[in-house]
């Protein structure tokens, strides 16, 4: 279970990070700021869209934006093809997703030729009065552009309870 809310913190990240990433590209080196590069803009408009998905559990998206063979490394596991992740862990990630709140705090990347990358970092809060928690959520994406369209390649999901701040 813990496996699981950590790879939903990290898909949720997906989907929210692309409007904070645009409000933060003004202040970021132009290098990071999806809107000074096209290119990387659309890599990042995949992300998102991924992350939407999820998070909404519509599996034929999520599915169209990965590549037939993805590799997903999330908590010391893997899975190795769409079908894997769409078969098995997709489903609790979407359920988890569905019930959280992820609030984007940074993303970043870069495109070289038919590669992007695109990094983002979140916290995502789950839960209701004493079971309520916050993690902090780190996610890596690598697209390849296939056949004109930016496909994911591969996703790294790690996650980390946030510490309470000291009073």
């Amino acid at each position: 279970m813990k496996n699981l809310m950590i790879s939903v913190a990290i898909a949720m990240t997906l989907s929210a990070a692309p409007a904070l990433a645009h409000e933060k590209a003004q202040a970021a080196p132009a290098a990071a700021a999806p809107a000074a590069d096209p290119a990387l803009a659309e890599a990042t408009a995949v992300v998102e869209r991924f992350g939407t998905a999820l998070k909404s559990g519509d599996m034929a998206t999520v599915g169209t934006l990965l590549d037939e063979n993805v590799l997903i490394l999330e908590s010391g596991g893997a899975e190795r093809s769409r079908e894997e992740y769409l078969g098995h862990h997709a489903i609790s990630d979407a359920a988890f997703l569905g019930k959280a709140t992820v609030t984007p705090v940074r993303r970043q990347g870069w495109v070289r030729g038919d590669v992007a990358f695109v990094g983002s970092e979140s916290e995502i809060k789950t839960g209701e009065g004493s079971q309520a928690k916050t993690l902090l959520s780190t996610e890596t994406m690598l697209l390849q552009k296939q056949d004109g369209n930016w496909q994911i390649v591969h996703i790294h999901w790690s996650s980390r309870p946030k510490k309470a701040a000291k009073s």
